[in-house]
């Protein structure tokens, strides 16, 4: 026992070392250090480019936070991609968004989702130079791709009213939403939410927090963030670890972390936060310890002859499920079947006599005495126990899990 604490204080040790310090994490939107690229996407002029945030940095399906400068007559030309999804920000100015093949004039600061498969381009027609982010989320973990339609845009014909997403990041249209951040005078606004993505994009949000204020501390559950502060400075707090960040600083925290974000300077800080999820298909469905459980699970042990192993398979998909899917409050079931002996050693499983286990759910034990009671469960039980020597159970409450 001494021996297993000594090392498990070693790992957290070794952990706490290698954490990535907080301050490590903001990277400054420098202009000075912004390549120039021509044709982009084949668009026309030029543009500076760099890359604050990449696909390493994150542990879910986050891909980049791009940003540069978009030279007047200059764009990103029409597009598309089959395994990411993107999100536009101007800073700054005005531009002709496309999506589809429409186009739309949008006034900055504002944000335009570029959904997967949705051709879409961007263009400044004005005799300024642009500010603009783009934000990136793959379907698969770093894999990208595109493809180019050879149209710059330029002098598109312009829809007076976009017929595509778009949201504008103005301080009036946030509020104080204690669901989304706490604080006080913390005001904020989601713009977008997952619905609007097919990837997993959990919110796009907008933060405002005034001068000597913070958020309240908050854990990431289920997904993870990018911020990029468009306006004043501050600090963020990552499990305790302050950094001080200003206007252009782009940072990020990951799953599991927590953060307090505080304004330092004498105006309001504005940031613009971006939560990926772990999964969209298996974001947690319970996002704090439950006080009351959410189901119970029913753990039954079986020893089933080697003779009688494929009937007791068959038995539980013809004659178990059907059986319990028509009863009141039944969730889920699964069939385990025990490792092979020599593959039971190699992970140093616990020796067991009994070589498969049903679990069954339901919302609660009242429902499964109910499926107990019923002319079902008098087919299915003796079906099971007619194909095993023995058997044992033992009951659960489910106090968590990742079922959507």
């Amino acid at each position: 026992m001494k021996q297993l604490l000594i090392l498990f204080l070693a790992i957290m040790m070794a952990a706490s070392v290698c954490a990535q310090a907080t301050k490590e994490r903001i990277i400054h939107n420098d202009p000075a250090k912004y390549k120039e690229l021509s044709a982009v996407h084949d668009g026309a002029g030029k543009m500076g480019f760099t890359q604050l945030i990449g696909r390493s940095e994150l542990s879910t399906n986050f891909l980049y936070l791009h940003s540069g400068s978009i030279d007047p007559k200059s764009g990103i030309g029409h597009h598309f991609h089959h395994s990411i999804e993107e999100m536009y920000v101007i800073l700054n100015g005005e531009a002709e968004f496309t999506v589809n093949g429409r186009t739309s004039k949008i006034k900055a600061p504002a944000i335009v989702p570029c959904k997967m498969g949705d051709a879409h381009g961007v263009f400044n027609p004005t005799g300024e130079s642009l500010r603009w982010l783009n934000f990136a989320v793959s379907l698969d973990k770093g894999r990208s791709d595109a493809f180019d339609l050879g149209d710059t845009r330029e002098g598109a014909e312009l829809d007076p009213v976009p017929v595509f997403v778009s949201g504008q990041l103005t301080k009036d249209m946030a509020k104080p939403n204690e669901r989304l951040y706490s604080g006080e005078g913390v005001l904020s606004r989601r713009v977008l939410g997952s619905e609007v993505f097919s990837t997993s994009w959990d919110h796009v949000d907008h933060l405002i927090i005034p001068a000597g204020s913070s958020t309240k501390e908050k854990q990431l559950l289920g997904y993870e963030e990018v911020y990029y502060v468009i306006n004043g400075a501050g600090s963020v707090s990552i499990d305790n670890d302050r950094a001080n960040f200003v206007s252009d600083d782009a940072f990020y925290a990951k799953l599991g972390e927590t953060t307090t974000i505080s304004n330092n300077g004498n105006e309001d800080l504005e940031i613009l936060v971006i939560g990926i999820a772990v999964s969209k298909e298996k974001m947690l469905s319970i996002a704090k310890p439950l006080v009351e459980p959410k189901a119970m699970v029913l753990q039954m042990d079986f020893v089933v002859p080697e003779e009688n192993a494929e009937a007791f398979e068959k038995m539980y998909y013809a004659i178990y499920v059907p059986a319990m899917t028509v009863q009141q409050g039944y969730v889920d079931s699964k069939l385990l079947r025990l490792y092979p002996d020599d593959l039971s050693k190699e992970i140093e499983g616990e020796p067991t006599q009994f070589n498969y286990q049903i679990e069954i759910s339901f919302v609660t034990e009242a429902d499964r005495r109910k499926w107990v009671a019923s002319e079902q469960h008098k087919i299915a039980w003796p079906a099971a126990t007619s194909l095993s020597t023995e058997y044992k159970w033992r009951g659960y409450d489910v106090m968590g899990d990742d079922r959507k």
